[in-house]
Order: structure tokens, then C-alpha cells, then sequence
């Protein structure tokens, strides 16, 4: 969410953000309302200013002119009370405006429609060479035992995925690996529910505009996330920090829920777009200083590519175009690692930076060093997502007799072995 007084004086800025990220909102339509707003708002203030006026005189009045002066005081009361309904109704509408207003992209962003428009910055890593024809993840998974997509299809439906054995314990270790070592780069770990609340979907700003990805859990009012910095970001909704206590760091595990609704027939093989899946995220909390929180970006993002060159997996990174970045983020960069089978590189990390538009909405400020209450900015990043990231660690790690090489950063985490399954070849 953007200040209103910014949206007014800014209007060209934000009709601009609007059209580059594709934001179907008529800029306009909210300054009208807003300006009707304003109209309703001095209507009933001026009306209120006459009934206290009127109110002063009546201890003074004769006793003939009193009963005029007590019905006048009714008559205003009365016309208050009838401009309330049209006051709130059009509070509502200006906040649902409000909440579709896209933040101002960074100067450094590319324009572009979607993702076929982002552009890459770097390579890093060495893409594997094999001397065999290599395996795709769902053969390899197969091959070893370690999956059963047909049986878990019946219990969960499509998009769906179960890891048996080695596989399950390849999870987990990929997951502890990640909050260990993001929390030896001194980000606070926590293990986070998935279940939440509507409006910490609103606060996050996934809503309005993503319902349809959303599960919802009928009757209980609460909602299934699609990754930890729903809650996360929510945890201080409301409160007023010291400018000591910034900033906030975390690496936030938790189960994630996509209904991916739109994309049927898209990326449904095997562990690549899957309905529950589970993610370790990057939150960060800092001052409202630019400068500041785009250091943070870095450090997230270096986060993210660490983890990948411990694991030993060849990635890029890419920025995105403001049609794919989203309508809060300021600065968006993706991260895709290389996927052998398909010689493509898969989306697997994503790390943006919101500026205050999502404490705005969250109402989470702290006094600054002169003492005035000012928004937090609010930066984020994947640090590991499973399964997901298994489909490339699966495809480059392989070996010829169909074992998974464990690379020396994830041995302590899968007591000591550097080979994962039994010889098939």
C-alpha cells in the first residue's frame, strides 16, 4: 500500500507503476473517490462544528428559545448520523482502491510484459558433463524406489508427491542444511504454521488479486499460505518498534499450499509444481532507508546463491521485468538452476524488496532516531524449497550406476555418506 498524500502528489509516478506491471486500476477513479471523500468528510465536520456551536448556546438561551436550539442540535445530530453510512461506505471503497496500488519499481528494473522479458545478470557454477545418457528426476526417483506418485495421486489427487527412504531423508537434509546455515549467517530460525488468518494474506499483498491460488478452510476462517512470509510478516502487524530492535532477520520453515490455479497442464511432472510442498524463507525487517535495505537485498540474495554453490548446483540469476516482479515489489531477482533433462534453468529462489508497502498495510512502525513514528521496509527471499530443489540436485548429483553423489556441505546432514542409493546399472 502507498501514503494517499504520495498517490496525490505523485500521480503521474503511479499511473506509470500501474501500466509497466500490468495493474488493471484506473488511477483515476481513486482520486475522484478520494476527492468525494474529502467532500463528505468537510460536510460532516462543518456539520459537527455547528452542532457544538449550537450546543454552547443553548445554557444560554431564554427559555422561549431553547426548545428551537435543542431541536436544531437534533436536526444536526440527525443529518451526522445520516452521512455515516455514505462516510464508511466510501472509506471502504477508497481502501480496496488503495490496496490494488502497485509500488514504484526501482529505476534499475526493465520494463517488460512477463518473465520472457527478464533479464539475466550472471551465470555461476559448471553444468555437468555426463559420459552415460543421464536420467530425468522422475527416473531417478523411480529407479531407486524413493518415490510413488501413482499411490499418493489416489490419496491426495494430482500434484502430489511422496518421498520414501533415501528420498525422504534427502528432504530433510537439504531443509536442515538451510536453516543451519542461515542461521550462522544470524538470521533467527523459526518453525512457522501455514495456517493463517484472511487478513495477514491482505497485510502480505497477496490479496487482493491471488485468491484463486489461495486453499481455504471453510467454516474456520483461517487460510493455508503459500510460504512463511505470510505469517511472518504479520508477527508484528499493529506494533510500534524501537529503532534498536531493527533489524529483524529470520529463516522461517514452514508447509506451503499453491492451488496453482491457471496453470493446468503446466510443469506437472513429477516434483516441479506440486500443491504442498515445504520452504525455508528469508524475512527481513529493517529501517526505512533505501540504501540500507538494498544491502539487505544482497545479503539474501547471496544467502540464497551460497546455499546453492555449497550444494553444488550451477544456477543464474535474473532480473525481473516489472510485468513479472509483482504489484508491491521494488526490486525483484530470481534465481534458476540448471535442470540437465530439460537443459533449461527452473525457477527456484526469488528475492524481493517492498519498501514499506507491506508495513503499511500491517501498520508495523518504530520510532526512528529523532522519535517519529515511520514504516518499516520489509525484504524477502527463498532460502531452500523442497521438493523442488531436488529435480535439479537429483539430475546434476547423478551418477553412472544411478547413485546421487552427496556433496561435502550436506555429508554431516545425512550421516557422513557421500553417495546416496543403490547401484541400478
Amino acid at each position: 500500500m502507498l501514503d494517499l498524500k504520495f498517490i496525490r502528489e505523485n500521480a503521474g509516478a503511479v499511473k506509470e507503476a500501474i501500466r509497466v506491471k500490468g495493474v488493471p486500476l484506473d488511477l483515476d477513479d481513486l482520486l475522484a473517490l478520494d476527492r468525494e471523500l474529502l467532500g463528505v468528510k468537510q460536510r460532516v465536520e462543518a456539520l459537527q462544528t455547528e452542532r457544538n456551536a449550537n450546543a454552547k448556546l443553548v445554557p444560554r438561551a431564554t427559555p422561549e428559545e431553547r426548545p428551537a436550539l435543542i431541536q436544531t442540535g437534533k436536526d444536526l445530530s440527525e443529518e451526522i448520523k445520516g452521512l455515516e453510512p455514505s462516510l464508511r461506505a466510501h472509506e471502504e471503497q477508497l481502501r480496496q482502491l488503495l490496496l490494488r496500488v502497485p509500488n514504484i519499481p526501482h529505476a534499475s528494473v526493465p520494463v517488460g510484459r512477463d518473465d520472457t522479458e527478464n533479464v539475466e545478470l550472471r551465470r555461476e557454477g559448471v553444468l555437468p558433463t555426463f559420459d552415460f545418457t543421464p536420467l530425468d528426476q522422475v527416473e531417478l526417483l523411480e529407479r531407486q524406489g524413493w518415490s510413488d506418485f501413482e499411490r499418493v495421486a489416489r490419496v491426495s489427487g494430482s500434484r502430489s508427491y511422496l518421498l520414501k527412504g533415501d528420498g525422504a531423508l534427502l528432504e530433510m537434509a537439504v531443509q536442515m542444511f538451510a536453516m543451519a546455515f542461515l542461521a550462522g549467517r544470524g538470521f533467527t530460525p523459526l518453525s512457522t504454521t501455514a495456517l493463517v488468518r484472511p487478513e495477514t494474506l491482505v497485510n502480505s499483498g497477496h490479496f487482493p488479486g491471488d485468491e484463486e491460488s489461495v486453499y481455504k478452510l471453510e467454516g474456520d476462517e483461517l487460510m493455508l499460505a503459500g510460504t512463511a512470509e505470510v505469517p511472518v510478516n504479520s508477527l508484528y502487524a499493529g506494533e510500534q518498534l524501537t529503532h534498536e530492535q531493527l533489524p529483524m532477520t529470520f529463516a522461517a520453515i514452514s508447509g506451503a499450499f499453491r492451488r496453482e490455479a491457471g496453470s493446468a497442464g503446466r510443469d506437472v511432472r513429477g516434483l516441479i509444481r506440486v500443491h504442498e510442498f515445504r520452504k525455508v524463507e528469508q524475512y527481513v525487517i529493517c529501517h526505512a532507508d533505501e540504501q540500507e535495505a538494498l544491502r539487505w537485498f544482497g545479503t539474501i540474495l547471496g544467502n540464497a546463491e551460497a546455499l546453492l554453490s555449497a550444494l553444488e548446483l550451477p544456477y543464474r540469476v535474473v532480473q525481473n521485468c516489472t510485468g513479472d516482479m509483482g504489484a508491491g515489489k521494488v526490486l525483484m531477482y530470481d534465481i534458476e538452476t540448471w535442470v540437465p533433462s530439460e537443459q533449461v534453468y527452473r525457477e527456484t529462489h526469488s528475492c524481493s524488496y517492498l519498501g514499506d508497502w507491506q508495513a503499511r498495510r500491517t501498520g508495523l512502525r518504530y520510532r526512528d532516531q529523532d522519535g517519529r513514528l515511520v514504516y518499516a521496509h520489509t525484504l524477502n527471499n527463498t532460502g531452500i524449497a523442497t521438493p523442488r530443489i531436488l529435480v535439479p540436485f537429483l539430475e546434476n548429483h547423478q551418477q553412472r550406476d544411478g547413485t546421487i553423489r552427496v556433496p561435502q556441505a550436506l555429508r554431516p546432514y545425512l550421516g557422513g555418506r557421500d553417495t546416496l542409493g543403490t547401484p541400478v546399472r
